[in-house]
Protein backbone atom coordinates (compact mmCIF):
# COMPACT_ATOMS: atom_id res chain seq x y z
CA UNK A 1 0.00 0.00 0.00
CA UNK A 2 3.02 2.33 0.40
CA UNK A 3 3.07 2.92 -3.35
CA UNK A 4 -0.68 3.35 -3.69
CA UNK A 5 -0.47 6.97 -4.82
CA UNK A 6 1.92 5.98 -7.63
CA UNK A 7 -0.45 3.24 -8.75
CA UNK A 8 -3.39 5.65 -8.69
CA UNK A 9 -1.54 8.22 -10.82
CA UNK A 10 -0.57 5.56 -13.37
CA UNK A 11 -4.16 4.34 -13.44
CA UNK A 12 -5.47 7.84 -14.09
CA UNK A 13 -2.96 8.29 -16.91
CA UNK A 14 -3.94 5.02 -18.56
CA UNK A 15 -7.64 5.94 -18.40
CA UNK A 16 -6.92 9.43 -19.76
CA UNK A 17 -4.86 8.08 -22.66
CA UNK A 18 -7.59 5.62 -23.57
CA UNK A 19 -10.21 8.38 -23.40
CA UNK A 20 -8.23 10.60 -25.78
CA UNK A 21 -7.67 7.72 -28.17
CA UNK A 22 -11.31 6.61 -28.20
CA UNK A 23 -12.48 10.22 -28.67
CA UNK A 24 -10.52 10.33 -31.92
CA UNK A 25 -11.63 6.92 -33.15
CA UNK A 26 -14.87 8.14 -34.72
CA UNK A 27 -12.89 10.62 -36.85
CA UNK A 28 -10.78 7.89 -38.48
CA UNK A 29 -12.48 6.95 -41.74
CA UNK A 30 -9.78 7.24 -44.40
CA UNK A 31 -6.13 6.43 -44.97
CA UNK A 32 -5.18 10.10 -44.52
CA UNK A 33 -7.13 10.30 -41.24
CA UNK A 34 -5.27 7.30 -39.83
CA UNK A 35 -1.77 8.03 -41.17
CA UNK A 36 -1.49 11.84 -41.06
CA UNK A 37 -4.54 13.00 -39.03
CA UNK A 38 -6.28 14.30 -42.16
CA UNK A 39 -3.44 16.88 -42.54
CA UNK A 40 -5.23 19.03 -39.96
CA UNK A 41 -2.79 19.56 -37.07
CA UNK A 42 -2.24 23.18 -35.96
CA UNK A 43 1.16 24.46 -34.82
CA UNK A 44 0.59 24.07 -31.05
CA UNK A 45 -0.40 20.40 -31.47
CA UNK A 46 2.60 19.83 -33.74
CA UNK A 47 4.95 21.28 -31.09
CA UNK A 48 3.56 18.98 -28.40
CA UNK A 49 3.61 15.83 -30.52
CA UNK A 50 7.10 16.55 -31.88
CA UNK A 51 8.39 17.01 -28.34
CA UNK A 52 6.68 13.88 -27.04
CA UNK A 53 7.83 11.69 -29.92
CA UNK A 54 11.42 12.90 -29.52
CA UNK A 55 11.70 12.88 -25.72
CA UNK A 56 10.84 9.39 -24.58
CA UNK A 57 12.89 6.56 -23.13
CA UNK A 58 15.84 7.67 -25.27
CA UNK A 59 16.06 10.80 -23.11
CA UNK A 60 14.46 9.65 -19.86
CA UNK A 61 16.38 6.38 -19.63
CA UNK A 62 19.30 6.34 -22.14
CA UNK A 63 20.03 10.05 -21.66
CA UNK A 64 19.60 9.71 -17.91
CA UNK A 65 22.03 6.75 -17.86
CA UNK A 66 24.51 8.90 -19.76
CA UNK A 67 24.08 11.73 -17.22
CA UNK A 68 24.41 9.27 -14.32
CA UNK A 69 27.74 8.01 -15.66
CA UNK A 70 29.14 11.26 -17.09
CA UNK A 71 27.37 14.13 -15.36
CA UNK A 72 26.40 17.14 -17.46
CA UNK A 73 28.65 15.90 -20.27
CA UNK A 74 25.76 13.54 -21.01
CA UNK A 75 24.16 16.53 -22.73
CA UNK A 76 26.39 15.83 -25.75
CA UNK A 77 23.73 13.26 -26.65
CA UNK A 78 20.99 15.92 -26.45
CA UNK A 79 23.09 18.58 -28.18
CA UNK A 80 23.00 16.56 -31.38
CA UNK A 81 19.25 17.06 -31.42
CA UNK A 82 19.55 20.79 -30.72
CA UNK A 83 21.94 21.26 -33.64
CA UNK A 84 19.73 19.19 -35.92
CA UNK A 85 16.78 21.43 -35.07
CA UNK A 86 18.58 24.46 -36.47
CA UNK A 87 18.70 22.74 -39.86
CA UNK A 88 15.15 21.41 -39.57
CA UNK A 89 13.79 24.96 -39.37
CA UNK A 90 14.58 25.27 -43.09
CA UNK A 91 13.56 21.73 -44.01
CA UNK A 92 10.09 21.74 -42.38
CA UNK A 93 8.25 23.91 -44.95
CA UNK A 94 9.73 21.89 -47.82
CA UNK A 95 8.57 18.68 -46.15
CA UNK A 96 5.01 19.98 -45.71
CA UNK A 97 4.97 21.20 -49.32
CA UNK A 98 5.88 17.70 -50.45
CA UNK A 99 2.97 16.38 -48.30
CA UNK A 100 3.14 12.61 -48.69
CA UNK A 101 2.75 9.94 -46.02
CA UNK A 102 6.19 8.47 -45.32
CA UNK A 103 9.92 8.96 -45.88
CA UNK A 104 10.01 6.10 -48.43
CA UNK A 105 7.33 8.03 -50.38
CA UNK A 106 9.79 10.87 -50.62
CA UNK A 107 12.73 8.57 -51.40
CA UNK A 108 10.97 6.78 -54.25
CA UNK A 109 9.81 10.06 -55.79
CA UNK A 110 13.38 11.39 -55.81
CA UNK A 111 15.21 8.13 -56.49
CA UNK A 112 13.50 4.81 -57.36
CA UNK A 113 11.46 1.86 -56.09
CA UNK A 114 14.47 -0.11 -54.86
CA UNK A 115 15.51 2.82 -52.67
CA UNK A 116 11.98 2.92 -51.29
CA UNK A 117 12.03 -0.75 -50.28
CA UNK A 118 15.51 -0.59 -48.75
CA UNK A 119 14.65 2.54 -46.77
CA UNK A 120 11.54 0.79 -45.45
CA UNK A 121 13.69 -2.09 -44.21
CA UNK A 122 16.15 0.31 -42.52
CA UNK A 123 13.30 2.15 -40.79
CA UNK A 124 11.80 -1.12 -39.54
CA UNK A 125 15.14 -2.06 -37.94
CA UNK A 126 15.59 1.35 -36.34
CA UNK A 127 12.05 2.03 -35.14
CA UNK A 128 11.29 -1.39 -33.71
CA UNK A 129 14.57 -1.11 -31.76
CA UNK A 130 13.43 2.27 -30.41
CA UNK A 131 10.02 0.83 -29.54
CA UNK A 132 11.69 -2.09 -27.76
CA UNK A 133 13.40 0.05 -25.15
CA UNK A 134 10.19 2.01 -24.58
CA UNK A 135 8.57 -1.33 -23.67
CA UNK A 136 11.49 -2.16 -21.38
CA UNK A 137 11.40 1.28 -19.75
CA UNK A 138 7.69 0.96 -19.06
CA UNK A 139 8.29 -2.48 -17.57
CA UNK A 140 10.98 -1.00 -15.31
CA UNK A 141 8.52 1.58 -14.01
CA UNK A 142 5.94 -1.10 -13.20
CA UNK A 143 8.62 -3.12 -11.39
CA UNK A 144 9.67 -0.12 -9.29
CA UNK A 145 6.09 0.58 -8.21
CA UNK A 146 5.05 -3.07 -7.90
CA UNK A 147 8.20 -5.05 -6.91
CA UNK A 148 6.29 -8.32 -7.23
CA UNK A 149 6.02 -7.63 -10.99
CA UNK A 150 9.42 -8.48 -12.43
CA UNK A 151 10.98 -6.56 -15.34
CA UNK A 152 10.00 -9.09 -17.99
CA UNK A 153 6.35 -9.35 -16.93
CA UNK A 154 6.16 -5.56 -16.74
CA UNK A 155 7.58 -5.34 -20.26
CA UNK A 156 4.89 -7.71 -21.55
CA UNK A 157 2.14 -5.70 -19.85
CA UNK A 158 3.34 -2.41 -21.36
CA UNK A 159 3.74 -3.98 -24.79
CA UNK A 160 0.17 -5.28 -24.83
CA UNK A 161 -1.21 -1.89 -23.76
CA UNK A 162 0.84 0.08 -26.31
CA UNK A 163 0.04 -2.26 -29.20
CA UNK A 164 -3.69 -2.06 -28.49
CA UNK A 165 -3.58 1.69 -27.93
CA UNK A 166 -1.61 2.39 -31.14
CA UNK A 167 -3.89 0.26 -33.28
CA UNK A 168 -7.02 2.16 -32.27
CA UNK A 169 -6.96 5.58 -33.90
CA UNK A 170 -3.62 6.24 -35.58
CA UNK A 171 -1.94 9.65 -35.82
CA UNK A 172 -4.81 11.71 -34.39
CA UNK A 173 -4.84 9.84 -31.08
CA UNK A 174 -1.04 10.03 -30.87
CA UNK A 175 -0.90 13.78 -31.57
CA UNK A 176 -3.63 15.06 -29.25
CA UNK A 177 -2.49 12.82 -26.42
CA UNK A 178 0.95 14.45 -26.69
CA UNK A 179 -0.42 17.89 -25.84
CA UNK A 180 -1.41 16.75 -22.35
CA UNK A 181 1.79 14.78 -21.80
CA UNK A 182 4.03 17.66 -22.91
CA UNK A 183 2.47 20.04 -20.39
CA UNK A 184 2.66 17.46 -17.59
CA UNK A 185 6.34 16.55 -18.02
CA UNK A 186 7.41 20.20 -18.31
CA UNK A 187 5.58 21.43 -15.20
CA UNK A 188 6.59 18.53 -12.98
CA UNK A 189 10.19 18.70 -14.22
CA UNK A 190 10.51 22.29 -13.04
CA UNK A 191 9.15 21.29 -9.65
CA UNK A 192 11.22 18.11 -9.20
CA UNK A 193 14.65 19.45 -10.22
CA UNK A 194 15.10 22.04 -7.42
CA UNK A 195 13.67 19.65 -4.83
CA UNK A 196 16.25 17.01 -5.78
CA UNK A 197 19.06 19.56 -5.88
CA UNK A 198 18.19 20.65 -2.35
CA UNK A 199 18.04 17.00 -1.21
CA UNK A 200 21.51 16.47 -2.69
CA UNK A 201 22.91 19.37 -0.64
CA UNK A 202 22.89 22.02 -3.36
CA UNK A 203 25.79 22.56 -5.76
CA UNK A 204 28.29 22.15 -2.93
CA UNK A 205 26.79 18.74 -2.15
CA UNK A 206 27.03 17.68 -5.78
CA UNK A 207 30.72 18.62 -5.98
CA UNK A 208 31.43 16.85 -2.71
CA UNK A 209 29.94 13.52 -3.78
CA UNK A 210 30.27 13.26 -7.56
CA UNK A 211 33.57 12.84 -9.46
CA UNK A 212 35.13 16.06 -10.71
CA UNK A 213 34.73 14.78 -14.29
CA UNK A 214 30.93 15.09 -13.93
CA UNK A 215 31.36 18.86 -14.18
CA UNK A 216 33.70 18.90 -17.19
CA UNK A 217 32.95 19.18 -20.90
CA UNK A 218 33.73 15.52 -21.65
CA UNK A 219 32.90 13.74 -18.40
CA UNK A 220 34.19 10.17 -18.38
CA UNK A 221 34.17 9.92 -22.19
CA UNK A 222 37.96 9.82 -22.46
CA UNK A 223 38.45 7.25 -19.70
CA UNK A 224 38.90 3.47 -19.87
CA UNK A 225 39.00 1.54 -16.57
CA UNK A 226 39.53 4.83 -14.72
CA UNK A 227 42.53 5.84 -16.86
CA UNK A 228 42.38 8.93 -19.07
CA UNK A 229 43.01 8.25 -22.77
CA UNK A 230 43.34 11.93 -23.61
CA UNK A 231 41.14 14.75 -24.90
CA UNK A 232 40.98 13.40 -28.46
CA UNK A 233 39.56 10.08 -27.23
CA UNK A 234 37.03 11.98 -25.16
CA UNK A 235 35.93 14.12 -28.11
CA UNK A 236 35.62 11.02 -30.30
CA UNK A 237 33.29 9.39 -27.76
CA UNK A 238 31.31 12.62 -27.35
CA UNK A 239 30.70 12.76 -31.10
CA UNK A 240 29.63 9.11 -31.08
CA UNK A 241 26.68 10.36 -29.01
CA UNK A 242 26.27 13.70 -30.80
CA UNK A 243 26.24 12.51 -34.42
CA UNK A 244 23.65 9.69 -34.25
CA UNK A 245 21.26 11.94 -32.33
CA UNK A 246 21.78 14.84 -34.73
CA UNK A 247 21.36 12.74 -37.86
CA UNK A 248 18.35 10.89 -36.47
CA UNK A 249 16.74 14.27 -35.81
CA UNK A 250 17.48 15.47 -39.36
CA UNK A 251 15.95 12.45 -41.07
CA UNK A 252 13.43 11.27 -38.50
CA UNK A 253 10.39 9.83 -40.28
CA UNK A 254 8.16 10.37 -37.26
CA UNK A 255 9.05 14.07 -37.48
CA UNK A 256 8.44 14.32 -41.23
CA UNK A 257 5.18 12.44 -40.85
CA UNK A 258 4.01 15.10 -38.43
CA UNK A 259 5.10 17.84 -40.84
CA UNK A 260 3.01 16.06 -43.49
CA UNK A 261 0.14 16.26 -40.96
CA UNK A 262 0.40 20.04 -40.55
CA UNK A 263 -2.34 22.39 -41.70
CA UNK A 264 0.14 24.44 -43.74
CA UNK A 265 3.82 25.15 -44.41
CA UNK A 266 3.58 28.09 -42.00
CA UNK A 267 2.31 25.82 -39.20
CA UNK A 268 5.21 23.43 -39.88
CA UNK A 269 7.83 26.21 -39.55
CA UNK A 270 6.19 27.70 -36.43
CA UNK A 271 6.15 24.26 -34.82
CA UNK A 272 9.92 23.96 -35.21
CA UNK A 273 10.50 27.22 -33.30
CA UNK A 274 8.47 25.92 -30.36
CA UNK A 275 10.20 22.56 -30.66
CA UNK A 276 13.67 24.15 -30.39
CA UNK A 277 12.89 25.85 -27.09
CA UNK A 278 10.91 22.93 -25.70
CA UNK A 279 13.61 20.37 -26.51
CA UNK A 280 16.42 22.46 -25.03
CA UNK A 281 14.49 23.03 -21.80
CA UNK A 282 13.25 19.45 -21.35
CA UNK A 283 16.51 17.70 -22.25
CA UNK A 284 18.42 19.93 -19.83
CA UNK A 285 15.84 19.33 -17.09
CA UNK A 286 16.07 15.57 -17.62
CA UNK A 287 19.88 15.59 -17.40
CA UNK A 288 19.76 17.77 -14.28
CA UNK A 289 17.24 15.48 -12.55
CA UNK A 290 19.44 12.46 -13.37
CA UNK A 291 22.58 14.15 -12.04
CA UNK A 292 20.86 15.39 -8.87
CA UNK A 293 19.35 11.96 -8.22
CA UNK A 294 22.67 10.21 -8.84
CA UNK A 295 24.38 12.43 -6.26
CA UNK A 296 21.88 11.36 -3.59
CA UNK A 297 22.52 7.67 -4.16
CA UNK A 298 26.11 7.76 -5.49
CA UNK A 299 27.89 6.35 -2.44
CA UNK A 300 25.33 3.60 -1.76
CA UNK A 301 25.31 2.61 -5.45
CA UNK A 302 29.08 2.16 -5.59
CA UNK A 303 29.05 0.23 -2.33
CA UNK A 304 26.37 -2.06 -3.85
CA UNK A 305 23.90 -1.15 -1.12
CA UNK A 306 21.02 -0.34 -3.49
CA UNK A 307 19.40 -2.27 -6.32
CA UNK A 308 19.61 0.36 -9.04
CA UNK A 309 20.32 0.20 -12.76
CA UNK A 310 21.68 3.62 -13.89
CA UNK A 311 19.08 3.99 -16.66
CA UNK A 312 16.35 3.87 -13.98
CA UNK A 313 17.71 6.87 -12.02
CA UNK A 314 14.78 9.21 -12.81
CA UNK A 315 11.90 6.88 -11.85
CA UNK A 316 14.03 5.66 -8.91
CA UNK A 317 14.44 9.26 -7.75
CA UNK A 318 10.71 9.85 -8.16
CA UNK A 319 9.98 6.87 -5.93
CA UNK A 320 12.60 7.43 -3.22
CA UNK A 321 13.81 11.05 -3.12
CA UNK A 322 10.78 13.27 -3.76
CA UNK A 323 7.67 14.12 -1.73
CA UNK A 324 5.07 11.48 -2.53
CA UNK A 325 2.73 13.64 -4.60
CA UNK A 326 5.57 15.21 -6.60
CA UNK A 327 7.23 11.82 -7.01
CA UNK A 328 4.01 10.21 -8.17
CA UNK A 329 3.43 12.95 -10.74
CA UNK A 330 7.02 12.66 -12.03
CA UNK A 331 6.69 8.89 -12.26
CA UNK A 332 3.38 9.32 -14.07
CA UNK A 333 4.88 11.86 -16.45
CA UNK A 334 7.79 9.53 -17.28
CA UNK A 335 5.37 6.65 -17.78
CA UNK A 336 3.17 8.76 -20.07
CA UNK A 337 6.19 9.86 -22.12
CA UNK A 338 7.30 6.26 -22.54
CA UNK A 339 3.83 5.25 -23.71
CA UNK A 340 3.64 8.22 -26.07
CA UNK A 341 7.04 7.53 -27.63
CA UNK A 342 6.31 3.83 -27.97
CA UNK A 343 3.10 4.75 -29.80
CA UNK A 344 4.94 7.09 -32.15
CA UNK A 345 7.70 4.65 -33.05
CA UNK A 346 5.41 1.65 -33.34
CA UNK A 347 2.91 3.55 -35.44
CA UNK A 348 5.50 4.96 -37.85
CA UNK A 349 6.88 1.68 -39.28
CA UNK A 350 3.35 0.29 -39.61
CA UNK A 351 2.71 3.30 -41.83
CA UNK A 352 5.71 2.25 -43.91
CA UNK A 353 4.47 -1.28 -44.40
CA UNK A 354 0.93 -0.24 -45.31
CA UNK A 355 1.89 2.66 -47.55
CA UNK A 356 5.25 1.57 -48.95
CA UNK A 357 4.65 -2.16 -49.36
CA UNK A 358 0.98 -3.15 -49.09
CA UNK A 359 -0.78 -0.46 -51.16
CA UNK A 360 2.28 0.02 -53.37
CA UNK A 361 2.91 -3.60 -54.40
CA UNK A 362 0.33 -5.99 -52.92
CA UNK A 363 -3.12 -4.37 -53.12
CA UNK A 364 -3.07 -1.12 -55.09
CA UNK A 365 -6.87 -0.88 -55.09
CA UNK A 366 -7.32 -1.46 -51.38
CA UNK A 367 -10.33 0.29 -49.86
CA UNK A 368 -10.03 2.58 -46.84
CA UNK A 369 -11.70 -0.10 -44.70
CA UNK A 370 -9.20 -2.71 -45.87
CA UNK A 371 -6.26 -0.37 -45.28
CA UNK A 372 -7.36 0.38 -41.73
CA UNK A 373 -7.77 -3.33 -40.98
CA UNK A 374 -4.34 -4.25 -42.38
CA UNK A 375 -2.72 -1.26 -40.63
CA UNK A 376 -3.93 -2.46 -37.26
CA UNK A 377 -2.79 -6.01 -37.99
CA UNK A 378 0.68 -4.71 -38.89
CA UNK A 379 0.85 -2.75 -35.63
CA UNK A 380 0.34 -6.07 -33.85
CA UNK A 381 3.11 -7.81 -35.80
CA UNK A 382 5.64 -5.03 -35.37
CA UNK A 383 4.76 -4.77 -31.69
CA UNK A 384 5.58 -8.44 -31.20
CA UNK A 385 8.93 -7.98 -32.99
CA UNK A 386 9.75 -5.01 -30.74
CA UNK A 387 8.73 -7.04 -27.68
CA UNK A 388 11.15 -9.86 -28.60
CA UNK A 389 13.96 -7.28 -28.75
CA UNK A 390 12.84 -5.74 -25.45
CA UNK A 391 13.03 -8.94 -23.40
CA UNK A 392 16.61 -9.56 -24.62
CA UNK A 393 17.77 -5.97 -24.09
CA UNK A 394 20.76 -5.40 -21.78
CA UNK A 395 21.43 -1.65 -22.09
CA UNK A 396 18.93 1.05 -23.03
CA UNK A 397 21.76 3.43 -23.96
CA UNK A 398 23.44 0.92 -26.29
CA UNK A 399 20.14 0.00 -27.93
CA UNK A 400 19.34 3.68 -28.47
CA UNK A 401 22.68 4.34 -30.14
CA UNK A 402 22.24 1.26 -32.36
CA UNK A 403 18.82 2.46 -33.53
CA UNK A 404 19.99 6.04 -34.04
CA UNK A 405 23.02 4.88 -36.04
CA UNK A 406 21.02 2.75 -38.47
CA UNK A 407 18.81 5.69 -39.24
CA UNK A 408 21.67 8.19 -39.34
CA UNK A 409 23.74 6.21 -41.81
CA UNK A 410 21.00 4.72 -44.00
CA UNK A 411 18.22 7.31 -44.20
CA UNK A 412 19.31 10.83 -43.28
CA UNK A 413 21.98 11.29 -46.02
CA UNK A 414 19.61 10.43 -48.86
CA UNK A 415 16.72 12.44 -47.37
CA UNK A 416 18.82 15.60 -47.07
CA UNK A 417 20.23 15.00 -50.57
CA UNK A 418 16.66 14.82 -51.89
CA UNK A 419 15.96 18.34 -50.65
CA UNK A 420 19.36 19.95 -51.25
CA UNK A 421 21.12 18.17 -54.13
CA UNK A 422 20.14 17.98 -57.79
CA UNK A 423 23.02 15.67 -58.70
CA UNK A 424 22.70 12.64 -56.36
CA UNK A 425 21.47 9.64 -58.36
CA UNK A 426 19.16 6.71 -57.68
CA UNK A 427 21.94 4.04 -57.80
CA UNK A 428 23.93 6.14 -55.33
CA UNK A 429 20.97 6.35 -52.94
CA UNK A 430 20.34 2.59 -53.17
CA UNK A 431 24.00 1.84 -52.41
CA UNK A 432 24.12 4.34 -49.55
CA UNK A 433 20.98 2.98 -47.84
CA UNK A 434 22.06 -0.65 -48.23
CA UNK A 435 25.61 -0.14 -46.95
CA UNK A 436 24.60 2.19 -44.11
CA UNK A 437 22.17 -0.42 -42.81
CA UNK A 438 24.48 -3.39 -43.36
CA UNK A 439 27.54 -1.87 -41.66
CA UNK A 440 25.52 -0.90 -38.57
CA UNK A 441 23.77 -4.26 -38.20
CA UNK A 442 26.90 -6.34 -38.78
CA UNK A 443 29.00 -4.10 -36.52
CA UNK A 444 26.48 -4.67 -33.74
CA UNK A 445 26.14 -8.42 -34.31
CA UNK A 446 29.84 -9.01 -34.87
CA UNK A 447 31.36 -7.12 -31.94
CA UNK A 448 32.86 -10.35 -30.62
CA UNK A 449 34.85 -10.62 -33.85
CA UNK A 450 36.24 -7.08 -33.69
CA UNK A 451 39.47 -6.06 -31.95
CA UNK A 452 38.72 -4.86 -28.38
CA UNK A 453 39.52 -1.24 -29.25
CA UNK A 454 36.92 -1.26 -32.04
CA UNK A 455 34.34 -3.32 -30.15
CA UNK A 456 34.07 -0.49 -27.60
CA UNK A 457 33.21 2.01 -30.33
CA UNK A 458 29.80 2.81 -31.75
CA UNK A 459 29.20 2.04 -35.43
CA UNK A 460 28.36 5.65 -36.36
CA UNK A 461 31.73 6.61 -37.88
CA UNK A 462 32.33 3.51 -40.05
CA UNK A 463 28.66 3.31 -41.09
CA UNK A 464 28.35 7.02 -41.90
CA UNK A 465 31.67 7.18 -43.76
CA UNK A 466 30.76 4.17 -45.91
CA UNK A 467 27.29 5.59 -46.57
CA UNK A 468 28.53 9.06 -47.57
CA UNK A 469 31.43 7.76 -49.68
CA UNK A 470 29.14 5.44 -51.61
CA UNK A 471 26.64 8.27 -52.11
CA UNK A 472 29.38 10.49 -53.53
CA UNK A 473 31.33 7.96 -55.59
CA UNK A 474 28.35 6.22 -57.21
CA UNK A 475 26.85 9.64 -58.03
CA UNK A 476 30.06 10.61 -59.85
CA UNK A 477 29.97 7.56 -62.12
CA UNK A 478 26.22 7.47 -62.91
CA UNK A 479 24.07 9.79 -65.09
CA UNK A 480 22.31 12.71 -63.33
CA UNK A 481 18.61 12.39 -62.42
CA UNK A 482 15.87 13.47 -64.82
CA UNK A 483 13.98 16.76 -64.54
CA UNK A 484 10.85 14.75 -63.60
CA UNK A 485 12.63 13.32 -60.55
CA UNK A 486 13.78 16.76 -59.44
CA UNK A 487 10.54 18.67 -60.08
CA UNK A 488 8.76 17.86 -56.75
CA UNK A 489 11.77 19.16 -54.79
CA UNK A 490 12.50 22.37 -56.68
Amino acid sequence: MSNLIYAVVLGIIVVALLAVSLSQLRKVKTKADYLVAGRSLPAYVLVATLLSSWIGAGSLFAGAENAFRNGFAGLWQSAGGWFGLLVIYFVAPRARKFAQYTIPDLIETRYNTTARVLSTIAILFAYTAITSYQFRAGGNILHLIFPEVNHEVGTYIIAVFVIAFTAVAGMASVAYMDVVIGVLITVIGFIAAPVLLNRAGGWAGLHQVLPATHFTLLGEFGYVDGQSQGTLAGLLKAFEYFLPTCLLMLGNQSMYQKFFSAKSEKDARQAVVGWVFGTFILETLIAAIAVFGSAIVWVQYHQHQVDLEPHNIIPYSALHFLPRVVGALLMGAVFAKVISTANNYLFSPSTNLINDIYTRFINKEASNKNILFVSRFLVLGLGVWALVQAVHLTSVLEKAMYAYTIYSAAITPVVLAAFYSKRVTAPAAVTSIALGTAVTVFWDLGKNLLPPALAQRDAIFPALVVSLLSLLLVTLVTPPPSKEQLAPFS
